[in-house]
């Protein structure tokens, strides 16, 4: 005869819920005239929808949040509409900013409670591997307030004075030692509320998240990035993301 008075075992935590947020709202000038650099065609497809795909590839993502160009929100629901995108992930768009930073804020502040990892990926990196996705994720479940992507240099860096006109000559200052460099991608990974407070209290101009929880003086960590996350920002970037495609397509029937 069973014993229903004993207590059931606790359940097991459920893991941390996780939202992407894809700063869409550049112009991209270095890519030429034309349409946003987000909206621009990748083998017949926008790279923003690429992009997309790429985090909604992840189980673990449940959530994207794509920030469109502050007066073209109803243009990227619509591109949204129009492609075939996961059903189990939930999106959302949003107006963004005139800056990048700005952006991003806007499109924290549109996440619903509940979401306790937030990735920001850039939308210029169509084509990021699943697999560098949800290392990112698996080293903020571990603990890490703040992970990035990287790879190791493959060229010599050298720190210059910078010249004072365009093209003239520049000094060099300094030569960095390569091991101890990184060149680092997204999608960047956060606590939530690390992001956020991050948001709130650093001002000045970043060149990415992960910089301004380094200046709330906290820890970032680096897990290895995978070479077809670049980002797309060249004329001649577009050629290679077309072969990565068209290699996917042969290979895996992408």
């Amino acid at each position: 005869m069973s014993d229903d008075s004993r207590p059931s075992p606790p359940a097991a935590p459920s893991a941390a819920r996780t939202a992407a947020v894809i700063p869409a709202a550049g112009r991209g000038v270095r890519l030429g005239p034309g349409a946003p650099k987000a909206l621009r065609a990748l083998s017949g497809t926008p790279m923003l929808i690429h992009a997309v795909r790429a985090m909604a590839a992840s189980r673990a993502v449940s959530l994207v949040v794509v920030v469109a160009p502050p007066d073209g929100a109803a243009e990227v629901r619509s591109l949204l509409d129009a492609h075939a995108l996961p059903e189990r992930t939930d999106f959302l768009v949003v107006p963004g900013g005139q800056s990048r930073q700005e952006s991003v804020r806007l499109g924290l502040d549109a996440l619903p409670p509940g979401h306790d990892i937030v990735l920001v990926h850039d939308a210029a990196r169509p084509l990021v591997p699943v697999d560098t996705v949800d290392a990112v994720i698996e080293a903020v479940r571990d603990g890490a307030p703040a992970v990035v992507p990287a790879l190791p240099l493959a060229d010599t860096v050298k720190q210059v004075e910078p010249a004072g006109t365009p093209g003239e000559p520049e000094p060099v200052v300094a030569t960095p030692e390569r091991a101890l460099l990184r060149a680092v991608q997204t999608p960047q990974g956060f606590d939530r509320a690390t992001l956020v407070r991050a948001h709130e209290t650093v001002t000045g101009e970043v060149t990415d998240d992960a910089g301004m929880v380094e200046q709330l003086g906290l820890t970032v960590v680096a897990v290895p990035g995978h070479e077809e996350a670049f980002k797309v920002t060249r004329p001649l970037d577009l050629v290679l993301a077309e072969a990565v495609l068209a290699r996917r397509r042969l290979n895996d029937g992408f």
